[in-house]
């Protein structure tokens, strides 16, 4: 089992005899849902181990369920050997919330010179295990700091859901009466899978009329959809951005330019100058004209 770094934990314990251990285990696990702990073991010394063994205490969680055993045992592992497992964790629903310590007791038997058994190494090992209440859905918005009048920015939003699959999902944007959207403000998804984010980008479109102060322009967020035990839930996520006035020269997010009250388009060539009055078309043509002609070779006197 592999999990995403953000949401797992791992402890590493180099032991007597070359022996590591590797234990990766979730962030948090909700009540009344299951958690997976990956135990990885691995021989780095030169002498073989025996009776290997991992016993798991159930006392920190009572009712706690561990599948397929709340003991692992291992004959033998020799030099340069690994062995991994999973170990599936049902929570009960009425485990306490917060902060658990799931003690678990290691030993092997070292085999001196691959020969003789030695008395049994013992090392103990607590992993905590955070218990919360219910599933958590986060919702992430990406856009500008700031937008000016007449011109387009991107608005880009992250549904993800850490501990659960999610069905029937309906994701709506609400914007400001003032403003305009070049794309669908609803998205809707049959599944969304645990740990699996879904984006959404879509431009902002921003009123013609020229402001003359700053103010706020809130984006409302709505998550619809049905958890896993087929309660219908519902987040939400406010998010603000500043309209301000444009400045002398501003630079858009598709590589025009404003200057003063003229746009410029992304492309260099006259066909792409937009609102700009006939008089300084003309002299943008003069100026064109004169950079040509200092770029022309000189013809050699004979």
């Amino acid at each position: 089992m592999l999990f995403p770094e953000i949401y797992a934990e791992t402890i590493t314990q180099n032991l007597e005899g070359g022996m590591d251990i590797q234990i990766t285990y979730p962030e948090e696990i909700v009540s009344g849902r299951e958690g997976v702990i990956s135990i990885l073991i691995k021989n780095n010394g030169w002498e073989n181990k025996e009776d290997i063994s991992f016993g798991f205490s159930l006392s920190a969680i009572p009712t706690l369920i561990i599948e397929p055993s709340d003991r692992i045992t291992l004959d033998r592992l020799t030099q340069g050997g690994s062995y991994g497992e999973n170990i599936n964790l049902q929570i009960p629903n009425d485990a306490s919330l917060g902060v658990h310590f799931l003690n678990l007791k290691y030993s092997h038997v070292l085999v001196a010179n691959n020969k003789t058994p030695q008395s049994p190494f013992f090392h103990d090992i607590a992993i905590p295990i955070t218990i919360k209440e219910g599933p958590s859905v986060t919702i992430h918005t990406k856009m500008p700091e700031s937008i000016f009048s007449n011109a387009e920015f991107p608005i880009e939003t992250e549904v993800l859901s850490k501990d659960i699959d999610i069905t029937n999902v309906r994701i709506k944007i609400i914007p400001p009466k003032d403003i305009e959207f070049r794309g669908e403000t609803l998205h809707t998804f049959s599944k969304i899978e645990k740990n699996m984010a879904v984006a959404i980008t879509s431009r902002i479109i921003t009123p013609i009329d020229e402001v003359n102060i700053e103010y706020k322009l809130p984006f409302q967020i709505i998550v619809t959809y049905t958890d896993d035990v087929g309660l219908n839930k519902e987040d939400s996520q406010t998010v603000s951005v500043v309209l301000r006035p444009r400045t002398f020269m501003e630079l858009t997010t598709d590589g025009g330019i404003w200057i003063g009250s003229f746009f410029i388009a992304p492309y260099v060539s006259l066909g792409t100058i937009i609102g700009i009055p006939a008089g300084a078309i003309i002299s943008l043509l003069i100026r064109k004209k004169q950079n040509s002609s200092k770029k022309r070779p000189k013809k050699k006197k004979l």
